[in-house]
């Protein structure tokens, strides 16, 4: 008889660990295309809400206001290890994580690009992501 199961990932980006249901649980590690000055969109998803557990390292969830597919404000929100942060159905948002971060992801099972929308940063976006990234960083 299995009492449990154990999962891990260690390379670089996101990997699917498991799904139950409807629910799919991953690990989100560092990546080179989350480097704060790479991100070039955000997304929201249409059918989940998102769950996010910083496990080890920093990490950063942008949030971007949006009217008619245009960005708004764009707000940075750090994380603290072991809490738990839900982002909403419909919100637009990305991430940045240290090299050595590891965020636990729990999601709808069927979320994939087809109902997550994105909208890609502009210059003015960007430097907005940017400065707001800046200013948590400076008063850390």
């Amino acid at each position: 008889m299995t009492y449990y199961e154990t999962f891990e990932y260690e390379a670089e980006g996101y990997r699917k660990l498991f799904h139950h249901h409807n629910w799919r649980v991953a690990i989100l590690n560092y990546i080179g295309e989350l480097d704060v000055d790479r991100i070039n969109y955000v997304e929201a998803h249409s059918l989940t809400d998102e769950v996010f557990v910083l496990l080890n390292g920093s990490a950063c969830l942008f949030f971007a206001g949006e009217k008619e597919g245009k960005i708004t404000e764009m707000v940075c929100l750090p994380l603290e290890e072991g809490k738990v942060y839900k982002v909403p159905a419909g919100v637009f948002h990305s991430h940045t994580l240290s090299k050595d971060a590891k965020l636990l992801v729990v999601e709808e099972e069927n979320t994939g690009w087809e109902n997550s929308p994105r909208i890609y940063l502009s210059d003015t976006d960007r430097a907005g992501l940017l400065r707001s990234f800046r200013e948590v960083s400076h008063a850390a």
